[in-house]
């Protein structure tokens, strides 16, 4: 199913943004990991909804509660799962979509794909809401990865096309009774060369798979990206020296730390480009299933302006997911 990933750590995401509970399985984790919830909990924090201006009115606490997996907050062999129980959810402001899906959202697709079946609620497994399980395993695989060297640190590098007031940015739209998107920068530092291979296992394809998963997300490069179809070969290059321990360097990093599909030894640094919430508070001209005719559809409910400020964690998860997969269990240990 579309919602498992991983190879020898496997995370099976589950819940419906207006079901009794999201959570999350994480199977192949060691025994002996020490858990710390309280870090965990202030990175679910950084996602968590009605907690700023900028992001929806919803609230939720967001707190993980784990059902299997941990004696005394260390891991004990068996499939780890939690769950975050769902406590403010309004699913009547959804009872139009359930005949006139939202443009740009997944109500179409779904409706089609599922044959009418699919929970219309907050957008169900499509929601952003999914993203929150998506944290608690990607919170704990940061806690494995730093007590490795490897960091990982997502920042806002622009919103709606600003870089220099992007939150007015948001404050505006909202004002427009519109949404705005924006471009988030990923940096992993400490990560050891060699992790990846060609084709088809690269380390950009692992990335690039899970940072989609993350649903408002349209775009990913690495490195200097798009730019460097401007440049030319002397430009782009990366050019290797010794470092005074005898690494190996390179004095540039176009290429984001990845040569190859194979980590080089310098920072992994990708950016991902996320589009404009689509529920939006103007009329916006949709379609009615039920009549079979144009109709003009006018969204209720709660929803961000811009996501991209709770991204971050989200993006932080999506890198977390991917290195830990690229690594070996008993380098984890």
């Amino acid at each position: 199913m579309s919602s498992l990933y991983g190879k020898w750590v496997r995370i099976s995401i589950f819940g419906q943004s207006h079901s009794e509970a999201i959570g999350v399985t994480i199977d192949g984790l060691p025994a002996g990991i020490r858990i710390n919830r309280e870090e965990l909990q202030r990175f679910m924090n950084r996602r968590a909804p009605g907690l700023s201006r900028y992001s929806t009115p919803r609230k939720e606490a967001d707190k993980p509660e784990f059902i299997s997996g941990l004696v005394d907050d260390v891991t004990c062999g068996a499939p780890l799962t939690a769950i975050i129980r769902n406590t403010n959810t309004r699913s009547n402001d959804y009872d139009n979509i359930r005949d006139v899906p939202r443009p740009g959202h997944a109500d179409l697709t779904a409706h089609i794909k599922f044959r009418g079946y699919e929970d219309v609620r907050g957008g169900g497994h499509f929601s952003g809401r999914l993203t929150a399980p998506l944290c608690i395993a990607g919170g704990i695989f940061k806690q494995i990865l730093k007590r490795k060297g490897v960091e990982i640190d997502a920042r806002i590098i622009e919103i709606g096309g600003n870089k220099e007031d992007p939150f007015g940015e948001i404050d505006r739209a909202r004002m427009d009774l519109d949404s705005v998107g924006g471009i988030v920068e990923c940096r992993v530092t400490g990560v050891p060369a060699g992790l990846g291979d060609p084709m088809f296992d690269g380390v950009e394809n692992a990335i690039a798979q899970t940072v989609f998963a993350i649903p408002a997300v349209k775009g990913i490069e690495f490195g200097a990206g798009f730019a460097v179809a401007k440049m030319r070969g002397s430009q782009d290059n990366d050019p290797f020296y010794y470092d005074e321990d005898g690494k190996i360097r390179t004095k540039s990093n176009n290429s984001g730390g990845i040569l190859g599909g194979i980590t080089s030894g310098m920072d992994i640094v990708f950016r991902c480009a996320f589009k404009p919430t689509s529920s939006i508070p103007r009329k916006q001209d949709s379609i009615s299933w039920s009549k079979g005719e144009n109709a003009v559809l006018e969204v209720h409910g709660r929803h961000d302006p811009c996501i991209v400020p709770r991204a971050l964690p989200c993006v932080e998860s999506a890198a977390a997911l991917a290195l830990l997969n690229l690594m070996q269990p008993n380098d984890l240990i």
